[in-house]
């Protein structure tokens, strides 16, 4: 058993005994009346508890595909802890539920399974869920903090090795592709105006109302452009330029303008050469974003040493 089972296993049953402390010292679904018993049944809640957590696990490894690792970065990690406790929490309320009814409805006979107790101890679970997830975020932040600048770090150098000009130059990009993307490119909405531009020269494109921003350089000076478009629009313009990435919903990037990557307590921002904006990346978007870079130095090929 390698050390991240172990830390697993560990996890799991801390937390399990967090939430059956809880319970023993509230005393809910009648456990109050047991007496002596009520450490019997305390115990049974904890064996059914653990059972759920471990059933989960299964679920999100072979189901949801999503195996506990942290190799695959902080924002993975926090998703897969979202997902195992949007499993998790509903499952324990069901199997305690049944528990109640086959086993406690002798004690109280409200216990007797019904839509009311399942709400009843779905919101209890949930609770206690949230408690035990703030505590292992405390726990845990120094060392996802810490993956997290590292994984920052990583993609700064992936992104910089992109952006070299040997990566990206005109000859390797015919080498490669029997119809080259045309590197001038001109961007129009429902009216009449339209933007025409070096693709190598947009920084970003911005939704604002019913317009998009266009922000690129013209003649070494930064340059913004309404037009009367969408963002579905921009995007379906410019989707054979693999460089132009969407990172949020209101935004859309050159990466190979992307001057640094920054990182700060879970929320992501790329800092754009020139004009010196920050720009968010939304965390349904960091896996695009992260799979761009990853593969520009052999993907991605646009001549940036013009600039």
């Amino acid at each position: 058993m390698n050390n991240s089972h172990k830390e697993t296993i560990s996890i799991r049953f801390i937390s399990t005994a967090f939430m059956i402390l809880a319970i023993a010292i509230f005393k809910p679904f009648g456990l109050e009346v047991g007496q002596w018993q009520a450490y019997l049944h305390l115990l049974s809640l904890f064996v059914l508890g653990l059972s759920s957590c471990f059933i989960t696990e299964v679920v999100l490894r072979y189901i949801v595909r999503m195996p506990r690792s942290y190799e695959r970065g902080i924002n993975y990690i926090i998703s897969r802890n979202l997902r195992f406790q949007f499993i998790n929490t509903p499952l324990v309320a069901l199997l305690i539920c049944l528990y109640r009814h086959f086993v406690m409805s002798s004690l109280v006979d409200s216990n007797r399974l019904s839509l009311s107790n399942y709400l009843e101890t779905l919101a209890i679970i949930a609770f206690l869920s949230f408690a035990i997830g703030l505590y292992w975020r405390f726990k845990f932040r120094s060392k996802y903090l810490a993956m997290e600048l590292e994984e920052t770090r990583l993609l700064n150098e992936e992104l910089k090795k992109m952006q070299e000009p040997e990566h990206s130059s005109p000859h390797e990009m015919k080498k490669t592709s029997e119809k080259p993307c045309p590197q001038e490119l001109t961007l129009a909405g429902t009216t009449n105006e339209s933007v025409t531009l070096q693709i190598s020269h947009l920084l970003y494109i911005e939704a604002v109302g019913n317009y998009v921003k266009v922000c690129h350089l013209d003649n070494g000076q930064v340059r913004t452009d309404l037009l009367r478009a969408t963002m579905k629009q921009m995007e379906e313009t410019l989707k054979d330029y693999p460089m132009i990435v969407r990172c949020h919903r209101a935004f859309l990037v050159n990466l190979g303008q992307v001057e640094q990557i920054v990182s700060h307590s879970g929320s992501t921002q790329l800092l754009i050469k020139y004009c010196h904006e920050s720009l968010p990346v939304s965390r349904s978007n960091m896996s695009q974003v992260k799979a761009t870079i990853q593969r520009g130095q052999s993907d991605a090929r646009i001549d940036y040493a013009e600039l």
